[in-house]
C-alpha cells in the first residue's frame, strides 16, 4: 500500500504496481524510485514511507525529506552537486546524509564537483549502484 497525501500520482501508482503484482512476479527489494531535484525529494520523501515496496531510492539532488510517514529501510543512494545554488548542498544532502546514517539506513552518498544537474558519470554510478547484487 503507498502512502495517502501525496497527491493522486500516488494513487495512480499504487494502482499500477497492484495491476503489476497480478501479472508479474516481482521482488519488491529490488525495485526502486528515482528522482532529480524535486523529483529527488519527493522519491526520498515517498520513497521512505514505502521502503516497504521499494528496495532502493536514488536521489540527485534532493532538496526537501519529508517523510509522512516511514516504512521498511531502503537502501538510498544520494548524489549533490557542492556547488549547486539551487538545493545547496549544506542545508540539503548532507543533512540528511547524516541524519539518514543515524537512523540505521544504508546510504551511498556522491558529492561531485558542479552545481544542480547531474554529470552523466553520476547518473551512471547511481544506477549501477541499483542494478549490483545486494
Amino acid at each position: 500500500m503507498l502512502l495517502h497525501g501525496f497527491s493522486e500520482d500516488v494513487e495512480f501508482i499504487g494502482l499500477a504496481l497492484r495491476d503489476t503484482y497480478a501479472r508479474c512476479n516481482v521482488d519488491r527489494k529490488r525495485m526502486a524510485i528515482a528522482g532529480h531535484s524535486d523529483g529527488a525529494s519527493y522519491s526520498l520523501s515517498l520513497g521512505l514511507g514505502t521502503g516497504d515496496t521499494f528496495g532502493h531510492l536514488l536521489a540527485f539532488s534532493p532538496g526537501v525529506m519529508t517523510p509522512a510517514e516511514v516504512h521498511g529501510k531502503p537502501k538510498i543512494f544520494i548524489s549533490h552537486g557542492i556547488s549547486d545554488p539551487v538545493m545547496p548542498i549544506d542545508i540539503t544532502s548532507r543533512k540528511f546524509v547524516a541524519r539518514l546514517k543515524g537512523l540505521g539506513y544504508d546510504v551511498t552518498f556522491r558529492e561531485y564537483e558542479g552545481r544542480h544537474g547531474v554529470p552523466p558519470a553520476v547518473a551512471r554510478e547511481g544506477f549501477e549502484w541499483f542494478l549490483r547484487p545486494s
